[in-house]
Order: structure tokens, then sequence, then C-alpha cells
């Protein structure tokens, strides 16, 4: 089940808030606990066990560290093995296998595996809870059901943002319920729903038309690059505008996940603003363990190249996505050898266009099928093969989706937002804002009910 879906929108969600906020307090985590499994159990109904399996290992686990203190670093490192393998053997194993296969004479076959839905962000999510209880920067949760809640609670199960146990810790026993929190969740959540199906739906429609198109200019490449670019912000950033929403309707405050990423002035501010909860996790729990720069220089590049790999791999078993990890660290090191520097130097615009075009590139190394199509793909950017400036069909595709790709240039900057927050018309956006909503609501409920509807890209994670 997905948000952008006529299943979840009228009748998931109206059903389980009808009731979660009919029944008192005390039963409010258990309804969202039954919600939240069910939720999961729609989408992946053989593997729910295999998530309350994952749950119930860290349940105990966290118990033994808090209370065996001695063997606590054991109890730590099973734990981990036991989630990561369990990762690892799901999303993985054939990408192992056929890397394998490539020194064997005698292949090993592959092995028949489907990869579950959510798993990568509810393992990291496990993870981070049973460190933080080993470092002592959390409570061991001793109510199996509320743990079984945080970990499965269905606004951020499938696709992030993750939430750190220690963020939302006091809320799983006492979080407020107020309209004013309601409605700025339903505010929230309608606008990532407007983001997801009327911007990257639309957008995914181009770039998928590019892929299966034999047409080569240098237009048609810029046309994919940006499309590609613009959705897959829109895509993720909306999962995450959705979830925050679903969140507040629920009582919780989730940290936000994206800050405008693409008015980064070089790729370390870009970080900083890009899938916060994914890169903030790596930062904590493999970075600085690892030394971070409180090493010398060539651990610390090692380090950096050590967490980009396992961020690139993080999202898909393939070499493109490790590629693209690799191809951020580098940018990074670079960055804080000389280019930062330089960088603060520059007018804003010109470092921003640098951001800009590094993201691009990243993003056909992140869509590629093979290197091959990848370098080809940036190569038809500046023309490279002698391919032509445009042609008809390319002009044509242009002029019939640039509608959409101004609004997601202009959509990915703070301008809404700045003028939203401008006291001089702030009445007049407050009588706009509902009707505005509305209409952003039927919209896109109409593109679903038409069929123009695809599935979250985090969902593969």
């Amino acid at each position: 089940m997905v948000f952008s879906s006529i299943t979840f929108l009228f009748y998931f969600l109206p059903i389980v808030l009808l009731v979660y906020y009919l029944v008192p307090k005390k039963c409010k985590n258990i309804v969202l606990l039954i919600a939240s499994l069910t939720f999961y159990f729609y989408g992946e109904p053989k593997y729910t066990l295999l998530m309350v399996f994952s749950i119930i290992c860290t349940y105990f686990f966290g118990l033994l560290i808090n209370k065996y203190k001695k063997y606590s670093k054991l109890f730590l490192v099973l734990s981990i093995s036991i989630s990561v393998g369990i990762l690892v053997y799901f999303k993985y194993i054939n990408f192992i296998i056929q890397n394998i296969n490539l020194w064997l004479t005698n292949k090993i076959d592959f092995i028949h595996v489907v990869l579950p839905i959510g798993i990568s962000f509810y393992t990291f999510q496990m993870i981070s809870y049973i460190v933080d209880v080993y470092r002592g920067q959390a409570k061991v949760q001793k109510n199996i059901l509320k743990l079984a809640m945080y970990i499965s609670l269905f606004p951020q199960l499938i696709a992030g943002p993750i939430v750190r146990y220690t963020t939302i810790e006091e809320q799983l026993e006492n979080r407020t319920h107020t309209f004013e929190k309601f409605a700025l969740g339903v505010r929230r959540f309608v606008i990532g729903l407007g983001k997801k199906v009327l911007i990257a739906n639309v957008l995914g429609e181009l770039t998928s038309i590019f892929l299966s198109s034999n047409e080569m200019n240098v237009l048609y490449y810029w046309i994919y690059g940006i499309a590609a670019m613009l959705q897959i912000y829109f895509d993720f950033s909306a999962y995450s505008d959705m979830a925050i929403g679903l969140g507040k309707m629920f009582g919780f405050d989730f940290l936000e996940n994206f800050n405008y990423p693409y008015i980064g002035a070089s790729i370390t501010d870009f970080w900083r603003r890009w899938h916060i909860s994914l890169s903030s996790w790596f930062r904590d729990y493999v970075y600085i363990p690892l030394g971070g720069n409180r090493v010398n220089k060539l651990k610390w590049i090692r380090n950096i190249l050590v967490v980009w790999m396992l961020t690139g791999l993080w999202h898909g078993a393939a070499w493109n996505f490790i590629l693209w990890g690799l191809f951020f660290g580098i940018l990074l090191i670079i960055e804080k050898l000389f280019l930062e520097k330089i960088l603060k130097k520059l007018p804003k615009f010109l470092s921003r266009i640098y951001v800009l075009m590094a993201v691009m590139i990243s993003f056909i190394i992140f869509n590629g099928e093979s290197f091959s199509q990848i370098m080809q793909n940036i190569g038809g950017l500046i023309g490279i093969g002698g391919i032509p400036l445009a042609s008809k069909e390319s002009i044509y595709y242009f002029k019939s989706y640039l509608v959409v790709i101004v609004a997601g240039i202009v959509g990915a900057t703070p301008i809404f937002k700045n003028i939203a927050n401008n006291k001089k018309i702030h009445k007049v956006i407050n009588i706009l804002e509902p009707i505005f909503l509305l209409g952003i609501l039927l919209l896109s409920t109409s593109y679903i009910i038409d069929g123009s509807f695809n599935p979250f890209l985090y969902f593969r994670f």
C-alpha cells in the first residue's frame, strides 16, 4: 500500500484516524501498531513475519545489553550481525553471486529472493536503537509493543525518513494531539501528495520516454538530465513530506529530511540538506566510529570513501549505485582539501551552478543501467559523438513538459515558502491556502484515478 493510492487515501487512513481518535489514550499505541502491521501486511504478507522476527531479536538484545554490561559488546555485535545478515541476504545475495561468478568457471546459481519493502529503513532504525542503548544514549524499551510500534510505524516504515528512537522516545509515552497540529499534518501531507503525483510522476513519464527512445541530440539529453534530477528530488521529498504530515496527525514530530538541497552552495552543503536522516545516520554510526576526521589524512580519505561506497550500496545492489556514492565521496574529499575555500569566494550563482551540474551528473549515474549508457548520457550533454543540437521530437517534448519542468525548478527553491512567510500577505494566504490545498487534493486524486501513478522510487531500497 502506498500513500498516493485510493486505497490508502480514502479507506485505510480515514478508518485508522477515526479509530485512533475514538479510543482512550492508553489504547492509541495499540491501534497504531495494528494499523502499521496491517499496512505492511497489505503490501508484503509473507515478509511481515520477517519484520516481526527482527523486532523481537532487537527487543531481547536491547534487554540483554542493558542488563549484562559485561557482555554488552557481544550482544551488540550479535544484534547488528542478525539485522545486517538479513538485509544482505535479501538485498545483496544475488549481487554477490553475480560478482563471484565473474571469477568462476562453474557458475553459482542465483537464489530466487524478493526484496522486502522497506527493509533498508527499518533495519537502520533497529541498528540505531540498539547502538544508542549500548552507548547509553537511549533508555532500553522494556515494552515490546512500544518498540514494535516505533519500528513498524506506518508513516515512515516503507521509505523513511529514518526516525531515530531518541527522536520520538518520549513521544511513545506522551505526545500532544491538537487541532492545529493535525491541520499542519494534513497540510504537509497534501503538499507531499501534490509533489509526488503532479510533478514527480509526470517527470517520471518524461524520463521513461527518453530511456525508451532512440532519439539522440543534445537538447534531449539535457531534458532527461534535468527531468531525472527533479523527479528524484520530488519523489523522495514528497514521501518525507507525507510521512512528516502523517506523523503530526498522530501526534509525532519527525525531523525534517530535505531542506531545499538544490540551493546548496557546495556538495558538502547539498548533503546537509538532502536526505538528512540518511546522511546523519552514516555520520553517527559509520563515519565517526571509523575515526571521522580525527585521524591522519589517508585514514580520513579512507573513512569518507567507505561511508560513501556504503551509502551508494544502501540505495541498491548494483555497481551504478556504488559509483554514484563514490562520485559524491570524491567530490567531498576534493572540497574539503581545497575546493570549498574557492567556492566560498565565488558568486553564489556560480557555486550553485557547480552543485546543480554535479548533482545532475550524479543522478545520470544513479539511473544508469550500464557504464556505457552512463557515459553516453553524460557525453550527450556536450554533444560527444557529433549528435545534433535538437530535433523535432526533442522540441516537442520540451514544449509539452515545459510547465511541469518550470514548476519543478521553482518548487525546488524556497520561493513559495518565503512568500508564505511574508507578514504583509499572511491574511490573504490564510484565506487562499485551504482552497489551494483542496485543489491539489482533487487534482492529485483525479490523476491517480486516471492511472497516472507509479510507486515511490525509494520502495526499491
